[in-house]
């Protein structure tokens, strides 16, 4: 195996198992600062240490082992006295990781992900230090994920780190009245990181495909630890969502609408994989949100085409989804699927009524304006299409408006 070889297999361990190493030293000393220190120092270590041929049979219980004594290294230079419980610790932490007791150390991540998406911290900060800690991305990639500057993302996870010590956030999973507020915001986190891989903007390293499938690693992971009826409705609903993918770009890369996509193109394991486990979990008797979701999502997959697309089923389960939600978004979906099977005129009064509430969301002008184009009122459709496009920040997004203006002209 050349340099080039093994130092790229490095690089593909660190992205997979990072997140659970550094949940695991977060648990032994409690910092996560410090725990990403040592375990960088570790990876720095193996990148004179190891070769191609010198690579450890288990790198994983290695990388664990030298993390440990560097963070016992720092700790016995910062503490001249100990007492015996304390030295105690120490002495364990510096005890070697075997092979085999790799295998009985406890997976510390669900512990770290809702330290994450503590609500003390704000959205911003939680998206950065999940996609940071759990998935091993740097600040750099975050950043032009996110179209910001290295900079800033490193002072936004120095102030979230920062805040975890200082407030005192515990390192633990939530129980009783407390789990299910905090369970939300680990999934809207999961959720938001996804979203984000469907408006990646044009030129950034961190590509559209490697966002969408941090957030399903993600869901996957919490519905592993965490068994939760909504984990899993999340992880359902992103699974059937990213079964269509492929169909929402053509090879030019230009936007491709759910009525125009060739669906001979969707993934059909995944939409049966996503169809699946949401069937299971609805049968649990526990409908929410993620879940409802997920429902639309799936009648959408099971239609051979726009046009034959049960219409009433998606306005009712969107209905139902108001009463949990009572958002203008929500609304505002519903009324676009209902515009499928209800008199434009009516729905374009209804669409109206929402302009205040979300009066800056670049979908409500383009569903306004194409509702406007079909009820031959293209004047106001070409006003409503100018208006998509200036609230719209990816490229590919505001050139298929340009071109739905275009054809108005």
């Amino acid at each position: 195996m050349t340099d080039r070889d093994w130092q790229t297999d490095l690089a593909h361990l660190y992205r997979a198992k990072s997140g659970r190493i550094l949940a695991y030293l977060v648990a032994q000393c409690g910092d996560i600062q410090r725990a990403e220190d040592a375990l960088h120092d570790a990876f720095t270590k193996a990148t004179t240490q190891w070769s191609g041929d010198s690579i450890p049979d288990v790198p994983e219980a290695w990388l664990i082992t030298t993390a440990k004594r560097k963070l016992v290294d720092v700790w016995r230079q910062q503490q001249r006295h100990h007492s015996l419980q304390q030295q105690f610790a120490v002495d364990s932490l510096d005890s070697a990781v075997s092979d085999e007791a790799l295998q009985e150390i406890p997976d510390e991540r669900l512990k770290l992900i809702f330290t994450c998406c503590h609500p003390a911290l704000n959205r911003p900060a939680q998206v950065a230090l999940t996609l940071k800690t759990l998935c091993g991305l740097s600040p750099r990639e975050i950043a032009r994920a996110y179209l910001s500057s290295e900079t800033a993302i490193q002072q936004r996870l120095v102030r979230a780190k920062q805040k975890i010590r200082t407030t005192g956030i515990a390192y633990e999973v939530p129980s009783g009245d407390d789990l299910p507020a905090r369970l939300n915001s680990v999934l809207a986190v999961i959720y938001l990181i996804y979203n984000e891989s469907h408006t990646a903007f044009e030129g950034q390293t961190l590509s559209r495909a490697d966002l969408a499938n941090e957030a399903l690693r993600l869901a996957n992971l919490v519905n592993q630890l965490l068994p939760d009826p909504e984990a899993s409705g999340l992880l359902a609903l992103l699974t059937l969502h990213q079964a269509r993918q492929a169909a929402r770009q053509s090879p030019k890369g230009a936007y491709i609408p759910l009525a125009e996509q060739d669906r001979k193109r969707w993934n059909q394991t995944q939409i049966a994989e996503g169809r699946t486990r949401l069937i299971n979990t609805l049968r649990r008797g526990k409908p929410g949100p993620y879940q409802l979701e997920a429902a639309i999502s799936a009648v959408h997959c099971e239609a051979d085409s726009w046009n034959t697309t049960d219409w009433e089923q998606i306005v009712r389960l969107y209905r139902r989804l108001y009463k949990l939600v009572p958002s203008p978004v929500v609304k505002l979906n519903e009324l676009v699927a209902a515009a499928q099977i209800a008199p434009i005129h009516d729905i374009r009064q209804q669409v109206a009524e929402l302009e205040t509430a979300l009066q800056d969301y670049q979908p409500y002008y383009a569903a306004r304006a194409d509702l406007a184009a079909r009820a031959g009122q293209f004047e106001q459709a070409k006003q409503d299409y100018r208006v998509a496009i200036k609230l719209s920040s990816n490229f590919v997004e505001k050139a298929y408006l340009d071109s739905k203006l275009t054809a108005l002209a």
